[in-house]
């Protein structure tokens, strides 16, 4: 799962839960983002929105920057 995570995020960009859970049936993404953390740089960012009843909401969007180079960090 770690790699369809990867695979997603070198394509479109970025993820959120949301689109874990529905393009790649994947409940533990904040994981897979952790793991895939010790090789590429990935920043996230809380989005704020409705829900469908009108209430505010936020989710985390987490967006792949690079690679790290040589072990650095």
């Amino acid at each position: 799962m770690r790699e369809l995570v990867l695979i997603y995020l070198q394509e479109h960009g970025t993820i959120t839960t949301w689109e874990a859970i529905k393009e790649l049936g994947c409940t533990r993404l904040s994981e897979y983002i952790r793991q895939l953390r010790q090789e590429y740089i990935i920043n996230d960012e809380w989005i704020v929105g409705e829900n469908r009843w009108g209430h505010p909401v936020k989710w985390k969007e987490y967006k792949l920057i690079g690679e790290y180079r040589n072990g650095e960090k």
